[in-house]
């Protein structure tokens, strides 16, 4: 397990399956993910069979400090010779949204991906209308790298997708 001031980050579990089910079946939360189908527990089951055996990431369960499951974070794609990997993270309990687990949990997660697994930078996509993200991913430190114009299409319109991204040193230097 993995500590933080709000949350703890521990490994996915078999028995997680069905919580990720309903999460990301519940539209509210998928319009923010690059999901847009409904899943169902036998492709849940098939992702976690793959997380299994990837050796470029990891994903995280994310707790409060009492234990409640509240979401996953994780590092994808790492790149080992070029230091580098995508961060994802959903809170899937809408009732935790606005309450600072989120920032808690991307700390967390910086923190053992700079300190532990000596990452250069960390960086992620997120949809231009996703405003409480945004805000979370700015007060954690990560910066604007770019936009990818209309790159996604939902509910009869084109959005932009961000790239923000988060240095080592910039860490270090919000962490002393």
């Amino acid at each position: 397990m993995i500590i933080g001031q709000k949350t703890h980050l521990r490994a996915i579990e078999r028995s997680d399956i069905p919580t990720f089910v309903r999460w990301f079946n519940d539209p509210e939360v998928r319009q923010y993910l690059n999901m847009y189908l409904p899943l169902s527990e036998a492709q849940e089951e098939r992702w976690y069979e793959r997380l299994l055996e990837d050796e470029k990431g990891y994903v995280f369960a994310i707790e409060t400090a009492e234990g409640v499951h509240i979401g996953n974070v994780g590092l994808h794609d790492i790149d080992w010779k070029n230091r580098k990997a995508v961060c994802g993270i959903v809170i899937g309990e809408k009732e935790y949204w606005d309450q600072g687990y989120g920032a808690d949990a991307l700390r967390t997660l910086l923190r053992f991906a700079f300190g532990e697994l000596n990452l250069h930078r960390v960086f992620l996509h997120v949809y231009d209308f996703n405003g409480r993200a945004i805000r979370c991913y700015e007060k954690v430190g990560f910066r604007h790298e770019g936009r990818l114009r209309q790159s996604r299409f939902t509910e009869g319109r084109y959005v932009d997708e961000l790239v923000m991204g988060l240095l080592r040193e910039e860490w270090e230097e919000r962490e002393r």
